[in-house]
């Protein structure tokens, strides 16, 4: 369910008629504009999308003769509509106003030209609908790149995130992420309100990284596009030197790139993870050091055997 003010608030629209309640129905992100439903076509309506009425719907409405315009909007608003806006801050027919009022449906309107109002309407329902999971860990943007940082408690990710921060990137989430699925292979990650711009660094406290550094510091919220997993270094295992294998872990479905960075002291992580950000955009542009490395070798492996043929 989507409150009703955050609808409002959101898209910037006036309440011509609330409703009797708070939330609205809405359970999918798909717009209807009923044109076929106002000429007198109910056929493979769906009545569970957002309703919105544009300049062609309204001519059409107002062009009838009265009699048949309240007959055709008392069918129309005679259905689980969930909302009903009007775009182009267009007058609203007494006729749908009392019928909005009747069926208790909600009645907004919008000063966006029909075409915006649309794309706006779905952009915010897709966003609000999403699948969503809260994640312990930091999201900054660095050099562009989302980068989430995971690990156990104490292994240092907050002091990354703020070196990080100290060095131009900016501030998403600390200790909390709020990660919601806005498309099959894309999630985005905020910080909860109420611990926004915050951080927390033992020893010292809390801290606001928007008032200690500045609001190019933070970001409301951002694409996650890799995770940099900490962990305490283990002598006994084996890490990855070249680069040639990719991990990824799955969340909400979605699979993200991730590295494991070994953490012992002395090793500058944020310098470790710039560079981790960095060499993940040239692989999305198609360069890939490792490979290229081993390239070279192969040329010289072969140039060398045919200097050994006699």
């Amino acid at each position: 369910m989507i409150l009703l003010k955050n609808f409002v608030k959101a898209l910037d629209l006036e309440i011509l008629e609330p409703g009797p309640n708070k939330e609205l129905p809405i359970s999918v992100a798909d717009i209807s504009r009923p044109g076929l439903q106002l000429s007198g076509f109910f056929d493979y309506f769906a009545t569970e999308r957002v309703q919105i009425i544009g300049h062609a719907e309204m001519e059409y409405l107002l062009a009838l003769p009265p009699t048949v315009r309240q007959e055709r909007i008392q069918r129309y608003m005679n259905h689980p509509l969930p909302v009903v806006v009007l775009s182009r801050d267009m007058p609203c027919p007494p006729e749908l106003l009392e019928a909005a009022r009747r069926y208790n449906i909600p009645l907004l309107r919008s000063k966006m030209v029909t075409t915006r109002l649309s794309v706006m309407v779905a952009a915010y329902i897709s966003g609000e609908l999403a699948p969503r999971i809260t994640r312990h860990g930091v999201l900054l943007d660095v050099f562009g790149i989302g980068v989430m940082i995971t690990g156990e408690s104490g292994v240092g990710k907050s002091e990354a995130a703020l070196e990080l921060v100290k060095r131009g990137h900016r501030l998403v989430a600390d200790d909390v992420v709020d990660i919601k699925k806005v498309s099959d292979t894309r999630l985005t990650g905020a910080a909860p309100d109420i611990v926004r711009n915050f951080m927390e660094i033992r020893g010292v406290g809390i801290i606001n990284v928007q008032n200690m550094y500045g609001v190019g510091a933070v970001i409301e919220s951002k694409s996650i596009e890799m995770n940099v997993h900490l962990e305490l270094w283990d002598d006994a295992k084996e890490y990855d030197r070249l680069g040639f294998n990719e991990e990824f872990t799955a969340i909400l479905g979605v699979k993200v790139p991730m590295i494991v960075l070994p953490v012992r002291p002395g090793r500058n992580l944020a310098i470790v993870i710039e560079v981790a950000a960095s060499n993940y955009r040239l692989k999305s542009l198609g360069y890939h050091g490792a490979k290229e490395l081993n390239e070279r070798l192969l040329v010289r492996t072969r140039e060398n055997e045919e200097d050994d043929i006699p």
